[in-house]
């Protein structure tokens, strides 16, 4: 009997021990607070932001052929200031190929008993190859008036022992090529060469003869361009003649005299 009361004095004892051990597990266990997830339901998990932040890619610059954008103005009246070299009025004018280039020639000289006196008119067709250069052929007609003084015949009869006519008279039809390059702003060169078929007339003391003959002439020289609108234009060229001079017989090697001076007028054909 007593065996039996202390063996249940010590199950007693194990019981009453076990509910104080549960206890304590349970407050080690609640010592750490579950994390509370605060996204948004539905919402994927946030994720890890890197250490680095990554570089930003520069944008490439527009190309070439494609216009800028257009920036504000406040004194244009649709507000947006376009950049230069946009707008149609600053586009490059396409190339006026073909033109009407025209001289007319009226003049006079006289030099050691010798006069002159000339008009002509010679028109032609020119052909741009680029800005500057111009080159085209054209034809020609002019006419001439020399005269010899009475002290002049006189002093070649003497010195030459040629006989010079009282006057020559010469009516002249040519061709000509010429070629004209811009130098600098309005200021050209010019060169030019012609061949004359001209029908001479020599009056004498007591006799007039008439001859033939075929003249060539090289001019070169410079000249001014002033534009008359955005077609016409109006040059004045002074010329170099490199065949002016007086045969044996009293007729002059080339129809025109010595500066040759035109005033030429230009008239663009194509828009």
């Amino acid at each position: 009997m007593k065996r039996i009361l202390i063996t249940l004095a010590l199950v007693g004892a194990g019981m009453a021990a076990a509910p104080a051990a549960l206890a304590q597990t349970d407050t080690t266990r609640t010592t750490q607070k579950p994390q509370l997830n605060t996204a948004p339901p539905g919402s994927a998990p946030r994720p890890a932001q890197p250490t680095q932040r990554p570089a930003v890619p520069v944008p490439a610059p527009p190309p070439v052929d494609e216009p800028l954008p257009a920036q504000r103005n406040p004194n244009s009246p649709s507000g947006l200031e376009f950049p230069k070299g946009s707008r149609a009025s600053e586009q490059p004018k396409p190339l006026k190929k073909y033109f009407l280039y025209t001289n007319v020639g009226l003049g006079y000289s006289s030099y050691a008993g010798q006069g002159q006196f000339n008009v002509s008119l010679a028109p032609a067709i020119g052909y741009r190859v680029n800005e500057k250069f111009s080159i085209g052929p054209g034809v020609s007609y002019s006419y001439n008036s020399l005269s010899y003084s009475e002290d002049y015949r006189n002093y070649m009869r003497t010195l030459a022992q040629v006989e010079y006519p009282k006057r020559v008279l010469s009516n002249n039809v040519g061709v000509k090529v010429f070629a004209q390059y811009m130098v600098v702003g309005s200021f050209f060169a010019h060169l030019e060469y012609e061949v004359t078929r001209t029908m001479l007339k020599a009056e004498y003391d007591t006799q007039t003869s008439q001859l033939n003959r075929t003249l060539n002439t090289p001019l070169a020289g410079a000249g001014y361009r002033s534009m008359l609108g955005d077609r016409m234009a109006a040059d004045i060229v002074v010329l170099y003649n490199f065949n002016d001079g007086i045969d044996s017989q009293g007729f002059r090697t080339s129809p025109y005299g010595q500066p040759e001076i035109r005033f030429n007028f230009l008239y663009n054909l194509s828009k």
